[in-house]
């Protein structure tokens, strides 16, 4: 696989700032918020900090994710995480010939690729949906299904922040036509998945402006697309049917949103939580 043109530097800072309804006694927290280095990406500096006095250690979860894990035992009425990596980039990659059907049909129903053919909560779609992926995709080579899926995709469910929540499904995102990126995500990778195509969802960030200059910053958020098997990883973004690329930084990828989520934890004490995220995205070079 080759890639043409020059890459990106680009600096993410990512905050989340967590307050309970009350006191927390404890907590145990996971922040999957480290880009790895990649084909696609090459990290050079990574870190991810916290108010509170606790040591951080670090770990790759079952998916190859980086995680952040830190206990906080004393009370506390609010926590802050704080994450900021510098990442170059690549352009957008040549994509690599797909295997013929039956030789990927062969390949994928053993070992770890199995688990990326599987339907899960968020994924599952109805019989005549999941019919329906399987008629676009036929007679297509598996690349141009892959892309078919998703321009159905991206035309029938509008990018409209705000629209659903956290645990919208794939088949509520068809059925609504709204939805933002974590939802086109989960809908393209459920009908790559009823296509024979194993795919997994990507969760990262994406600099919103393709024409930028060194020193541009902007506010951003995470950002969602997906990635098929056809004999390797290939990536497309449904969201906004742009190339994966320069403006594009992983930080992981699972079955799901629920394998790859940016903060998730557990205490005790509070009858609730909010969260507010803040993005900043600058381009250095």
């Amino acid at each position: 696989m080759t890639v043409t043109g020059a890459g990106w530097r680009l600096r993410i800072t990512h905050q989340t700032h967590v307050t309970y309804e009350g006191s927390a006694r404890a907590s145990y927290n996971e922040a999957r918020m480290t880009p790895p280095t990649l084909p696609s990406q090459v990290t050079l500096t990574a870190r991810v900090t916290t108010d509170a006095q606790a040591p951080i250690w670090s770990y790759r979860d079952y998916w190859g994710t980086v995680v952040s894990a830190f206990d906080v035992q004393a009370g506390h009425r609010e926590l802050l995480v704080s994450a900021t990596a510098t990442v170059e980039t690549s352009p957008p990659a040549e994509p690599a010939p797909s295997l013929p059907w039956p030789e990927l049909a062969g390949r994928a129903q053993a070992g770890p690729l199995l688990e990326y053919l599987m339907s899960t909560r968020r994924t599952t779609v109805s019989g005549p949906l999941a019919a329906g992926a399987r008629q676009r995709a036929a007679g297509a080579d598996p690349a141009a299904a892959a892309r078919a899926l998703a321009e159905w995709v991206n035309g029938r469910v509008e990018y409209v922040p705000g629209s659903t929540g956290v645990q919208t499904s794939a088949q509520e995102a068809w059925d609504q036509g709204q939805g933002v990126c974590q939802d086109i995500a989960h809908l393209t990778v459920a009908l790559l998945r009823e296509a024979g195509l194993p795919a997994r969802y990507v969760s990262g960030y994406l600099y919103p402006k393709a024409q930028a200059a060194p020193g541009d910053e902007v506010t951003g958020q995470s950002h969602a697309w997906v990635e098929y098997w056809a004999g390797g990883w290939a990536a497309l973004d449904p969201t906004n049917l742009a190339a994966v690329g320069e403006r594009h930084v992983v930080v992981a990828a699972g079955r799901d949103y629920d394998d790859v989520p940016p903060l998730k934890g557990i205490y005790h004490g509070a009858p609730g939580s909010a969260m507010e995220v803040t993005v900043r995205l600058t381009r250095l070079a």
